[in-house]
């Protein structure tokens, strides 16, 4: 299993990255987590633009779900060899009246319906192509789920975006490598229920006895490297911080 990381960037992108969209593959199956602002551009450096199989939305905030406009667009005008068949985008409740809302000039006639499979999530186990996962409803001031995604005995954990929840740590437990995101700054922000510091993060990588720590979701104004050294004064395993076009094997 492979993780390549598309965009990183928390809230909204920064100069050097995306925000949050990371591509997972396996036995040629190709599935993406989020495609927030900026995600698509940087995607088509990774793979051909009909290239994905299937696509997980953690919420419906635009920093990861946006660019899913432009992918409508794009699947819907195919210009070689008609309009794209669908693709299956599992997202919260609501997620095609968000996506039809934001793109607000569809009219009757056309559906995002016609190139997107929606399917509702829900806390669970089910099956994405190759993939066993797990989905887990976290803490966040809007519906948002976190992902576990096996294959082949190894696994990786996507947080999203949560604050402190024990779902996380249930997730996360035991993974090989956990992509959890680091938005805050232990002791400046203190806001519960929106997101983690690199404190946190590190707790949780600890608590949970994952393998690797990966951490993201840094908006621009955050001190990447203070999240960092944070996370590491917490957790002795390997912990390092997300960077766009970076490959993981897993």
């Amino acid at each position: 299993m492979k993780l390549t990381v598309v965009g990183c960037s928390g809230s909204f992108p920064s100069a050097d990255s995306a925000c949050s969209s990371y591509l997972v593959e396996a036995d040629g199956f190709r599935l993406l987590l989020d495609m927030g602002n900026g995600a698509l551009g940087e995607l088509q450096r990774h793979i051909g633009l009909y290239d994905l199989d299937a696509i997980f939305l953690s919420h419906l905030h635009a920093d990861h779900c946006i660019d899913m406009c432009a992918y409508f667009v794009a699947r819907y005008y195919r210009h070689e060899g008609g309009r794209c068949g669908t693709i299956p985008v599992y997202g919260p409740e609501g997620t095609e009246k968000r996506l039809t809302t934001a793109y607000e000039d569809v009219p009757d006639e056309r559906s995002m319906s016609e190139v997107f499979d929606f399917r509702t999530l829900k806390s669970g186990s089910f099956e994405i192509g190759p993939f066993q996962v797990r989905t887990e409803k976290v803490c966040h001031p809007v519906e948002a789920y976190g992902i576990r995604v096996e294959h082949g005995g190894r696994s990786l954990t996507y947080s999203g975006d949560t604050g402190t929840c024990p779902e996380l740590g249930l997730l996360a437990e035991g993974t090989d490598l956990f992509l959890c995101e680091a938005s805050f700054t232990h002791g400046k922000e203190d806001i519960p229920g929106l997101h983690l510091n690199g404190r946190e993060a590190g707790e949780y990588a600890r608590d949970s006895r994952v393998g690797r720590l990966l951490l993201t979701h840094i908006p621009p104004w955050t001190d990447a490297q203070q999240n960092l050294a944070d996370a590491r004064a917490v957790y002795d395993g390997p912990v390092e911080l997300a960077h766009p076009g970076a490959v993981h094997e897993v």
